[in-house]
């Protein structure tokens, strides 16, 4: 009989002055946390699926109640690796003049001390979990003592180019170009998923890590530990969900551009390409190819015969994939019903309106299962026949990012908002699964699924085939740089499907040398995300008008691989090429995404944690497990400085790496920088010594490749 806390079916549970503290197994070497005050917790599925079968834990999990001397007692709840050590007490509060309970938490790999709530600093008086009370809900922060040497990595999708989250604050909010995913993996050995998608803050401070959220009914994490990232990242796809095998057509080259007006320009573009040889999997019908925003159909007078084009395109072996917008225009024919419905998202004052471009109007309340499916049954009535769907505007990008003033039907948008791309994404795929979508392609057959592009993402978003574009970023170096690192942390993250905007959205002119140049840059990067896929909104713009002379949504100029001359083309092309002959490897990579949660684009320290150096190159990347791609991330620069991982006299993954230069074949060790040639023509590209033969054959065309 313990005096503070309950042991029943692997659960440790503590109550004291109102707090209900719950300490669970949930999956192998892992444990989910929660706590509220004045009311028992919540079993909230937000992100986090159920244990099931042998990853459960109930019967792999221990739980030790020891009473100390000084009438404090200490509870251990071990799974796996992984130890979760509760101590809690009553005591006298001095200033108080009544006593007060107190249940600390520490979390350990065996023996070896990783994080700890933060303890109360004496007359200081903290406490690691804070209640503010905000009503009905509670303004929460969690605060933890974490080792001031760690290296931090994932969250998602941050425009800025730090690779070591240690040091930074993080607002756990989607903006345009914005997509948090709050987890997190430390160089110590765990990660950490903050299991609330409220608005909130995360702080990775050298004296504390602190999670906070404006408004929420409960505390909520889950943390996992591992020998390394490659172990965090399995154990964290089994907790929130594994992407499905990618498609065959996510494996080549996606050609889009702002915008395709009609359904004989896109033809034209199709057939182009097919004519010149050039590989082509997918091309985009992007916005306002819909009559009014929320109609969610095509206009005829501009594409007056889908089904005749999407058979075209599937003879040319190409792949039509169709922008949806959540936005619904007062003026659109759905609008009516879909208010009528309470389908919408509503504003909790004033006028409701939460976007305006192109018109006024609101967004597509997703967190409703009613406004899914009924997206769902709209979408498959009006593009039948269509496969691929891009999900735009997925934060949802309200005009002003101002939170408190939304309301969802599951709550306030500042208590749930950041599962709305989750659920927009759930909507398309649960749908397209139900119908049988892709079976041609082999869908249900070894896992493979709907892949559909969106622009944001939360925790567990990529079990509902996300692939999560960058979003409307700027033409530039600084830019491309950033996508590196958000490639990377997206991949910690949870999310193996990653692309942007090659070439970013805004800003590039088709008659600009300089954009000429970064172009090639990025698209030579391109060629190593996880889907290569050209897009932007290129000068100069063209008007587009109806036949009665109405305006409507502009297009850009030409963003095809011929629009920028000769020259460019010439260096286009080849990794176009290139990128299909990576198709065999590509698929090993996405399949080891699948069925293991690993990330596609990886950070070196992913498979070289034992490289101290690789935890701090963030303008490089491993495409895989094989191939380490260095961009050219500067204007005017024809060389390079590169580092590569796995220093020979290192232990582990780490120790006796060699590395081979895929251009000129010369070899190096591992743990080395060098200095490499990189003419405009050229990405600095390495293959691993004993890589797949995949991998070597795909790079073949580059140079001399690799004979090991």
């Amino acid at each position: 009989m313990t005096m503070f806390f309950e042991v029943s079916d692997a659960r440790l549970t503590w109550r004291g002055d109102g707090e209900t503290l719950v300490v669970e197994p949930w999956g192998r070497d892992a444990a989910r946390v929660r706590a509220a005050l004045s009311h028992d917790v919540v079993d909230h599925d937000w992100a986090l699926l159920p244990p099931t079968g042998d990853v459960a834990g109930a019967s792999a999990t221990t739980i030790d109640v020891v009473a100390g001397a000084d009438g404090r007692e200490v509870a251990t709840l071990t799974r796996g690796r992984l130890r979760v050590v509760a101590t809690a007490w009553q005591g006298m509060d001095g200033q108080a003049m009544y006593p007060r309970a107190h249940c600390s938490l520490a979390f350990y790999d065996g023996d070896r001390l990783l994080i700890a709530e933060e303890d109360s600093g004496g007359a200081l008086k903290r406490r690691a979990r804070c209640y503010d009370s905000r009503g009905e809900s509670e303004r929460l922060t969690a605060s933890f003592s974490a080792p001031r040497e760690e290296v931090l990595v994932g969250m998602g999708l941050y425009q800025q180019d730090l690779l070591d989250l240690k040091g930074a604050t993080l607002e756990l909010a989607h903006r345009n170009s914005q997509a948090s995913v709050p987890f997190v993996v430390s160089s110590a050995g765990y990660g950490f998923l903050w299991h609330n998608p409220a608005i909130g803050r995360a702080t990775f401070g050298t004296n504390r890590t602190e999670w906070l959220a404006e408004r929420a009914d409960q505390l909520d994490y889950w943390i996992t530990v591992g020998e390394t990232p490659a172990q965090i990242a399995r154990a964290y796809a089994d907790a929130t969900g594994h992407a499905p095998m990618m498609p065959e057509h996510g494996l080549g080259f996606w050609q889009c551009k702002l915008r395709y007006t009609s359904q004989e320009e896109l033809l034209a573009v199709a057939r182009e390409h097919v004519g010149r040889g050039l590989p082509l999997d997918v091309i985009v019908a992007d916005f306002f190819h819909w009559p009014r925003m929320g109609d969610f159909r095509w206009e005829e007078e501009f594409w007056p015969d889908p089904d005749a084009m999407i058979a075209e395109l599937r003879d040319l072996g190409v792949e039509l994939m169709v922008s949806v917008w959540p936005q619904v225009s007062l003026e659109s024919e759905n609008f009516e019903e879909l208010s009528r419905r309470g389908y919408l998202v509503r504003s909790n004052r004033g006028l409701d309106i939460q976007m305006s471009f192109e018109g006024p109007s609101r967004f597509l309340d997703v967190t409703h299962p009613g406004a899914r499916a009924w997206l769902w049954s709209t979408l498959r009535r009006n593009y039948p026949g269509v496969r691929l769907f891009w999900l735009d505007e997925a934060e949802p990008e309200y005009v002003f990012f101002e939170y408190e003033t939304y309301r969802h039907h599951t709550g306030q948008a500042v208590q749930v908002g950041n599962t709305y791309p989750q659920l927009f994404s759930r909507a398309v795929f649960d749908g397209q699964v139900a119908d049988g979508a892709g079976v041609a392609d082999g869908a249900g057959v070894d896992g493979v699924g709907p892949v559909n592009l969106v622009r944001c993402a939360w925790a567990g978003s990529q079990r509902y085939g996300a692939l999560v574009w960058s979003g409307d970023i700027h033409s530039s170096f600084e830019s491309m740089r950033r996508q590196v690192t958000a490639g990377i942390h997206m991949g910690v993250a949870g999310i193996p499907w990653f692309t942007t905007d090659i070439g970013g959205f805004a800003g590039g002119n088709v008659e600009d040398p300089a954009f000429h140049e970064l172009l090639i840059r990025w698209f030579q990067m391109g060629a190593f995300m996880p889907v290569m896929r050209l897009h932007g909104d290129r000068g100069p713009q063209r008007q587009v008008v109806a036949a009665d002379g109405s305006r409507r949504c502009h297009s850009g100029a030409g963003n095809e691989l011929w629009s920028y001359g000769e020259e460019v083309y010439g260096v286009l092309a080849r990794y176009a090429h290139l990128r299909e002959g990576l198709r065999e490897y590509t698929r090993s990579v996405m399949r080891a995404a699948h069925e293991d949660g690993q990330p596609v684009m990886r950070g070196l320290f992913h498979d070289f944690p034992d490289d101290p150096a690789a935890w701090r190159v963030g303008d490089q990347f491993l495409f895989g497990p094989d191939v380490l791609v260095a961009p050219v991330l500067e204007a005017g620069a024809r060389s390079r400085r590169v580092y590569l991982p796995g220093s020979a006299t290192g232990s582990g993954s780490a120790g006796g790496a060699r590395w081979v230069d895929a251009w000129s074949g010369q070899e190096h060790e591992g743990g080395s920088w060098v200095e490499v040639d990189a003419p405009l023509e050229r990405i600095p590209v390495f293959l691993r010594v004993g890589a797949a033969q995949t991998a070597r054959d795909g790079l073949a065309r580059l140079g001399a490749p690799a004979s090991s």
